[in-house]
């Protein structure tokens, strides 16, 4: 399956400049023979802590998710895209749309909220995976990543690939990596996936910046595309069934058959 990650601005309130940036991608990337492509969180929105919930209404939230789903459907590929997600709670959701040409597959909420953002958003309670063109898939968001135990529940569910969107603000491209590389190639690694990790990129009127990187890993954690820097990037990659199914064949380097869950509970 081929796939593309997106170092992408995504500007506080322009949620129409940014849907047009992700459907110009997406077409690129369409042209090119991508099947999934994935930008960073909160790609639609931006990244807003400031009240974000005044960003817009319940109900303009809904259309938003329905032009995504128009979006995959128009251009016939499979877009992650980030948001702010207004229901009927006080709080919002920070949350992924999984969009398919054949309409929306679902949508992951942040389960796992940093300590700064826990004021201002609702945490989701699901994990959930999703399958297209006979691949399985996970998300995860940005401070998702720290906790291993949702990687290991997913290759348990049959996930193949983990698509891993950051607003990961501060540092510089070259240190953002640094820090990515202590432990999403560990997650690759242990659970025998393919691991997808996109991050915003540049600096808005919020004062956050961002540090533009992209990442793909092999199922034995190794590097197999990445970018950093200051400008915006689609890196593609073509993940091959052949590269999983080798390590979840082989007795040694395929860890989750061996593992003694009766250990591990309280």
């Amino acid at each position: 399956m081929k796939i593309a990650a997106v170092c992408m601005e995504a500007h506080p309130y322009a949620i129409d400049r940014n849907l047009n940036h992700i459907a110009d991608f997406s077409r690129k990337a369409a042209d090119k023979g991508v099947e999934i492509i994935c930008f960073p969180e909160l790609s639609i929105t931006g990244y807003i802590l400031d009240n974000p919930s005044d960003v817009y209404s319940e109900s303009i939230s809904q259309e938003i998710i329905e032009r995504v789903s128009q979006m995959a459907r128009a251009i016939n590929l499979v877009i992650l895209a980030g948001m702010i997600e207004k229901t009927q709670r006080a709080k919002p959701y920070i949350s992924q749309v999984v969009a398919t040409p054949q309409g929306i597959l679902g949508i992951y909420r942040k389960t796992h909220l940093s300590p700064p953002e826990k004021k201002f958003f609702h945490a989701g309670n699901y994990l959930s995976s999703y399958s297209y063109g006979g691949v399985i898939f996970g998300v995860q968001l940005c401070y998702d990543a720290h906790f291993p135990e949702i990687s290991t529940k997913m290759a348990l569910e049959g996930v193949e690939i983990i698509f891993i969107p950051h607003a990961s603000p501060r540092g510089t491209p070259d240190e953002k990596i640094q820090s990515w590389l202590r432990h999403l190639p560990a997650r690759a690694f242990d659970n025998s996936v393919f691991l997808v990790a996109c991050n915003q990129v540049g600096r808005y009127k919020n004062d956050l910046s961002f540090p533009g990187t992209a990442m793909v890993l092999n199922p034995v954690g190794n590097i197999i595309e990445s970018y950093s820097g200051t400008q915006e990037k689609m890196i593609i990659t073509d993940l091959k069934e052949n590269d999983w199914r080798e390590i979840r064949n082989h007795r040694m380097k395929h860890f989750l058959p061996h593992r003694r869950p009766e250990l591990y509970s309280k």
